[in-house]
């Protein structure tokens, strides 16, 4: 929508106040880069780099200058006569983001760009990216339901549930923060458990939340009623009420263990529990 390949239900995308609905796609300035690169086979690396740029019929030095920018910028310098159905799935992402860039976008938006590529190579490539969007200070939004990619890349972060914008802000902000329980569950900041709602003090908003893992006491500003089913998010903490349960499960995740309890409760531990003993 925000592209103009498709026309909105509802509603207006705006740019400097300045409704695009009548604006086509070629005139909008906005670069795309999708997730299968969308180049054109037949031409070669330099070819597929001046591609817009020649559909808007700059002078042949300019192109020629403009696409060593951007090649230099994506470190692909030297592959100008390739053909890009030769190169790796990392180099024909950075071909498809030198076209992008060529045309000096007001704005750049990514589809998915890292996720036909393995591990290793996408977390290169998404250091790399940062650093040509930080440094030629182009806007851009980027669509990915990678959480790592996200809080790696972005500035600012939204997350949509069904359509609606659920949570935003800076990646700090939603992490610490996530405002709602669909928005934990997704991020995986905690465990996120239901119970029912009693008030102690209806002045000061202190109450109680009766558990399956027991009953924990909190100051709410939500104005819940008694007897609301609420959910809380749990997080590891010095001071915070104990929680003992069964270990049913244990997974080494890089520099620590995942473990799971008796109930769904995951937590992460230096040390491998006994499967069986209670924690």
């Amino acid at each position: 929508i925000i592209a103009g390949l498709e026309s909105p239900a509802a509603g207006h995308v705006l740019w400097d106040g300045a409704d695009l609905a009548p604006t086509p796609p070629h005139a909008r300035d906005f670069g795309l880069v999708f997730q299968d690169y969308a180049l054109f086979p037949h031409l070669t690396v330099f070819d597929n780099a001046a591609f817009g740029l020649r559909m808007r019929n700059l002078p042949k030095p300019e192109i020629q200058k403009r696409v060593a920018e951007v090649l230099d910028a994506v470190n692909l310098r030297g592959f100008e006569s390739r053909r890009v159905t030769d190169l790796s799935g990392g180099e024909q992402q950075r071909v498809a983001l030198a076209r992008a860039l060529a045309t000096r976008p007001r704005l750049l938006m990514f589809d998915e760009p890292l996720g036909a590529l393995d591990r290793s190579l996408k977390e290169d490539l998404l250091n790399e990216l940062r650093a040509i969007l930080h440094r030629t200070d182009i806007p851009a939004i980027y669509v990915t339901h990678d959480q790592e990619e996200a809080f790696a890349i972005a500035d600012r972060i939204l997350l949509l549930h069904e359509g609606t914008i659920v949570r935003e802000g800076t990646p700090a902000q939603v992490w610490n923060d996530p405002q709602s329980a669909w928005a934990a569950r997704f991020l995986g900041v905690g465990n996120v458990i239901e119970g029912k709602f009693r008030i102690q003090n209806s002045e000061f908003r202190i109450g109680k939340v009766e558990t399956p893992f027991g009953i924990f006491e909190i100051h709410c500003e939500h104005g819940h009623v008694d007897g609301d089913y609420v959910a809380l998010l749990l997080k590891p903490s010095a001071g915070g009420t104990r929680i003992q349960a069964e270990v049913e499960d244990v997974l080494f995740n890089r520099e620590q263990f995942k473990v799971t309890l008796r109930g769904g409760l995951v937590v992460q531990l230096d040390g491998a529990p006994k499967v069986g003993s209670e924690i």
